[in-house]
Formats: structure tokens, sequence, C-alpha cells
């Protein structure tokens, strides 16, 4: 299987209502087994950072199978906006 920026970003959003999705292909040779994704989730408010891993990783599983190097940055929409503001 193929996994494409597209697909993480897609899956993302619809599995854990992500309302903001960055994926960043960091492969070498943007072969497609390495990633860096922002999300920004409304399921994210109240959890400290390992459950909100935990929710990606979990909305992942399969991909993460076929993916060498994966980098996470988790935020809810609060969190998001400020750090726009920076």
């Amino acid at each position: 299987m193929a996994i494409t920026m597209d697909h993480i970003r897609e899956k993302l959003i619809a599995e854990i209502g992500a309302i903001h999705v960055e994926v960043e292909d960091t492969s070498p040779n943007r072969c497609a087994t390495s990633f860096k994704v922002l999300v920004v989730s409304p399921q994210f408010e109240g959890k400290p950072l390992l459950q909100r891993h935990r929710l990606v990783n979990t909305c992942l599983a399969t991909e993460l199978k076929e993916i060498h190097a994966f980098e996470q940055k988790t935020l809810t929409p609060e969190q998001w906006e400020k750090q726009k503001q920076q």
C-alpha cells in the first residue's frame, strides 16, 4: 500500500475530527516512509500529550506499520489559534 500525504490527512480528518492537518513527507528522497504531521482537533481538549498521540497512532495504526519515522504535533483549536498569533 502506498501511503500518501493526502491519505494521512483525509484519514485524520475523518476519524478524529481534525479541523486542520499539515502533513510533510520528510523522507530524504520523498519515498513516503517518513512523515511529520501537525494535527488540530477538538478531541484533544482536556487530554494530555500522551493520550493525544495515542489517538493519532490508533487512527493510523495500519499506516504506521509501513512508515519508518513519524513525528507528530497535536494541538487543540485554542492552542492552534494562539500559535498562529505568535
